[in-house]
């Protein structure tokens, strides 16, 4: 998946946190919904904007930054 078709990085949107285009749900507000364990249909469910998709974009953004931050010399 390409998330970067969904999630955006704006300096004036959320101090500039990766957000869900079109919305001011970050990416962390929904790992973190996530996490706490909120099933996807209750994250869309609480959240109508949100997509199915946008909830896979979130996670693919997570796992690329994990392996970006993996991959730095340390």
């Amino acid at each position: 998946m390409d998330y970067r078709e969904i999630i955006t990085i704006e300096p004036g949107k959320r101090s500039g946190k990766p957000c869900i285009r079109g919305t001011r749900m970050t990416v962390t507000d929904v790992l973190e919904y996530l996490a706490a364990g909120m099933t996807h249909e209750a994250l869309l469910a609480d959240f109508p904007d949100l997509t199915e998709t946008d909830i896979r974009a979130c996670l693919a953004f997570a796992a690329d930054r994990e392996r970006r931050l993996a991959a730095l010399p340390g």
